[in-house]
This record gives structure tokens, C-alpha cells and sequence, in this order.
């Protein structure tokens, strides 16, 4: 069931209009508003998928209205109305955000296929947020320590600013979890986040990775081809293990950081990027900057803000909660009930040494999942998750 709201101040067109969609399917909910007062009032009570409103209407006009639609319920397609000598008016509305505008007296198929496409639209905004809903759901840090907290109050404060961010920590304490979050509570968390693992691309590949190539620049190169600073424009870029990448990578990555732009391999046209970096690794930058293999110059562009991301025997407390997480995660994986861990089987794992940290220990409640009964216990580890 599809709910439309018709805003217009003439009873008779109104009337049409409501007909037509009536008429047309059989699932479209039609309500109606005399002016855009009542409009307003109704969208703001009631959960509808489309607004048709018109421009010109006493007490508040159709700008005003698709105005503070925006500002209330920003995901509902508003089709504006238009007369003879409002065109030029709503032309300006779909500046404002208007999905499309209609000329009175209406084209019966225009009209149709305006609002099938607008509902179609409000469909994908839904399922594009269940999907961001998911996706965001695994990207979750898990933990209530000092620690976690800690990093949880400096993301919250870091996400809204464009400050970039150098995540650090061992390998499997969960950095990319750091730069999901960042990217989510930001303000480009409508366009991609595009991740880079420098560690696994070879350093001759790496800067055709990131910047692209045109056709011709090397032997495999068969066409242009975009790289991941124009797919992250407007969006995050994360690159994951920069203290893997080389120096001459380094330098270019330096001067998109300093100047907005990349230049593709082989080419010699810039282009402008909008890019916010957040970078990771689980090296020493400051020791490889000593070493010659990291440039200081680059560092400082990175490390705005400094995340540190503690190892799990930094966080044991958490341990529990970790458990319990990947527990309902594996099950609802594995197509089994939950299977729940003895006082002293959680005790147990608490006491070890992780030295594969959170990666190591989501492998371990799997195997343990997979192996022991419906309550795993302390022999449960000594046999199964032994190190």
C-alpha cells in the first residue's frame, strides 16, 4: 500500500487527481490537503511515500512547503505542481529537492509515470537505508572498557569535522570497525567509503590502484581506468596498512592530501578530488619515518587525529561481551540456536594470551560453536581452543 498526499488548493483538481491515481491501482492510498498549512500538518502525523503539491496556495505556498518537508522527512519525493506561470518557479523547486514538477491541467501518462518513478524511488531510499542498517550492524565495536569508551567519545567528536584520522593498532583488533564508524557519523555518509589494503597490492600496481591509469601507461593497461581517489570522491578513502606503501606512492598520496588532485598514470591532466582519508596501520610510523621508509611530511598530513586501537589483553573485560557477540553472529550464520559459555569457560579465555587479539578470538568461539554442545565448557577449551 502506497499513502499519497495531494496539496492543492482547487477542490475540482483535486478531485481528478485523486481519481486518476485511485483508478490507476488499486494500492495507492490517496489523502488530500486544501492548502499547504494542512499539508504540512498531515506529513508531519502521518508516514506517506509521495507528495504531489501545488505552487501557488494560500497560508503556506508549495516552495515553502517542499522546504520544510526536506528539513522534517528529507526521504519523501515531493512532485510539484505547476501552472502556466509557474514554470520558471518549478524549475527552481527541483534545486530545492523536488523530484519532478507537473503542468495543469495534467498529461494523464506524464502523470503516471511521475509518480510510479517517485514511489519507485522512495522504495530504493528504503531498502538503501535496511541495507546501511546491516551493514552498519557489522561494523559494530563491541565493548564497554575504559579503552573502548574512550575511542568510541573521540569518534563521535572526530566524525562530523574533516579532520583525517591515523587508526592504530596491532593486526585483528578491529581498525576497520574504527573507519566504518568514522565514515557512518559523518557528513559523506551518503557517498562511498572505499578501502585500500596497501599491504596487498604490489608496489608496482599501487599507485594505478589509487590514482588509475590511462590506456597504454604499462603493458596490461587495455583501457583507462579510474582509481580509488575518483571512487571515493565526495566519500571517506581508507587506506588500511599505509606503512606498507612506497615511497613513491607515499609522494603522490602527499600531494593529493595538499592539493585536492590526482593524475592518472601516464596522463597529464589533473583531477580534482573531494576526499577525506582516514589511514591505518600496525606499524611504528615514527620508527619507519627513522628507517627512510616512511616520509615525516606524509605522517603529519595523516595523523590529525591519532585513534589507538588497544589489543584484546589490553581489554579482557570486554572478553565477555565479545563472546556473547560472536556466539549470536556464528549461530545466526550457521543456521543453529545459540549455544551459551560457562562462567569458567568465558573465565578461561579471559586468562589467555591473545595474541591474534579479536580476529583470533571470533576464530576460536566458531570452532568452539561448531565442535562442543549447547553449553560450552571449561573441557569444551581445553580441547578445542587450546594454544
Amino acid at each position: 500500500m502506497s499513502r499519497i498526499l495531494i496539496i492543492e488548493d482547487e477542490a475540482s483538481i483535486r478531485r481528478v487527481l485523486t481519481k486518476i491515481l485511485s483508478e490507476e491501482n488499486e494500492t495507492y492510498q490517496v489523502d488530500e490537503a486544501e492548502d499547504g498549512s494542512v499539508g504540512y500538518e498531515k506529513i508531519s502525523q502521518n508516514d506517506y511515500d509521495l507528495v504531489l503539491c501545488d505552487i501557488k496556495m494560500p497560508k503556506m505556498d508549495g516552495v515553502e512547503l517542499l522546504q520544510a518537508v526536506k528539513k522534517i522527512k528529507p526521504e519523501i519525493p515531493v512532485v510539484m505542481i505547476s501552472g502556466h506561470g509557474d514554470m520558471e518557479t518549478a524549475i527552481q523547486t527541483m534545486r530545492l529537492g523536488a523530484f519532478d514538477y507537473i503542468s495543469k491541467p495534467p498529461d494523464l501518462n506524464r502523470l503516471l509515470n511521475t509518480v510510479r518513478n517517485a514511489l519507485d524511488k522512495k522504495q530504493l531510499v528504503v531498502e538503501n537505508k535496511i541495507l546501511k542498517k546491516i551493514v552498519s550492524k557489522n561494523y559494530e565495536i563491541i565493548g564497554e572498557s575504559e579503552a573502548i569508551s574512550h575511542i568510541k567519545l573521540m569518534i563521535d567528536k572526530v566524525a562530523k569535522t574533516e579532520a583525517r584520522v591515523l587508526i592504530t593498532g596491532p593486526n585483528g583488533t578491529g581498525k576497520e570497525l574504527v573507519a566504518h564508524q568514522l565514515h557512518e557519523k559523518s557528513e559523506r555518509a551518503n557517498f562511498p567509503l572505499i578501502e585500500v589494503n596497501c599491504a596487498a597490492i604490489p608496489s608496482e600496481l599501487i599507485e594505478s590502484e589509487l590514482f588509475g591509469h590511462v590506456k597504454g601507461a604499462f603493458t596490461s593497461a587495455i583501457k583507462d581506468r579510474a582509481g580509488k581517489f575518483e571512487a571515493a570522491d565526495k566519500g571517506t578513502l581508507f587506506l588500511d596498512e599505509i606503512g606498507d606503501m612506497s615511497l613513491s606512492a607515499q609522494a603522490k598520496v602527499l600531494r593529493a592530501l595538499q592539493e585536492n588532485v590526482v593524475t592518472r598514470v601516464g596522463a597529464d591532466k589533473d583531477i580534482k578530488v573531494d576526499v577525506r582519508v582516514i589511514a591505518a596501520t600496525n606499524k611504528d610510523l615514527k620508527k619507519e619515518i627513522e628507517k627512510g621508509r616512511f616520509r615525516e611530511d606524509l605522517y603529519h598530513r595523516l595523523a590529525v587525529i591519532l585513534i589507538k586501537v588497544p589489543g584484546l589483553n589490553e581489554r579482557r573485560d570486554d572478553i565477555p561481551l565479545l563472546i556473547e557477540h560472536f556466539t549470536d553472529k556464528i549461530a545466526a550464520e550457521q543456521g543453529i540456536a545459540p549455544k551459551s559459555f560457562s562462567d569458567e569457560a568465558i573465565k578461561l579465555l579471559q586468562e589467555y594470551d591473545w595474541t591474534g587479539n579479536i580476529r583470533e578470538l571470533r576464530n576460536i568461539v566458531e570452532r568452539l560453536i561448531i565442535l562442543s554442545g549447547n553449553e560450552i565448557s571449561e573441557t569444551d577449551i581445553h580441547l578445542f581452543a587450546s594454544k
